[in-house]
């Protein structure tokens, strides 16, 4: 079950989308984390050595808006669950500590797209994704 977000601070979330929405404006904002991200790691390289980026930008684009939309709610928790079929040990096998890269590149890709960012908007990010991302990497 997909812990609560109990008031998930309005504050963070404003933070967050306002700024997801900045970067989104930016035709190379997913280009470059994913950039950064495949740069970090030889076994993330490898996980994305047959992926097509493109569709992979707009998938992720849609998941940071779930992730941001509902907090604990069953449709979020069934879209987290289906994502977490497909990167669990059974299908792409993506490893729990890669999730923390992950996190990292993206923010850091937000630090570099955002004209607005600052240590709260970094925060955000990070308050706003971390229970995805601790969903995620218990189905491992």
């Amino acid at each position: 079950m997909l812990a609560s977000r109990p008031e998930m601070d309005e504050k963070y979330i404003e933070l967050f989308n306002d700024s997801l929405e900045r970067c989104a404006s930016r035709s190379d904002f997913l280009s470059r984390f994913y950039s950064l991200f495949l740069a970090s790691s030889a076994a993330v390289a490898e996980k994305f050595e047959h992926t097509d980026l493109k569709k992979q930008a707009r998938m992720l684009k849609i998941s940071l808006y779930i992730m941001m939309l509902t907090s604990g709610e069953s449709e979020r928790e069934a879209q987290l669950e289906s994502l977490a079929r497909r990167h669990g040990r059974a299908e792409l096998d993506i490893k729990p500590e890669l999730y923390d890269l992950w996190l990292d590149r993206l923010v850091q890709a937000v630090s570099e797209a955002d004209p607005k960012f600052d240590a709260a908007i970094e925060v955000a990010w990070r308050r706003v994704l971390q229970p995805g991302i601790d969903f995620m990497k218990s189905r491992y």
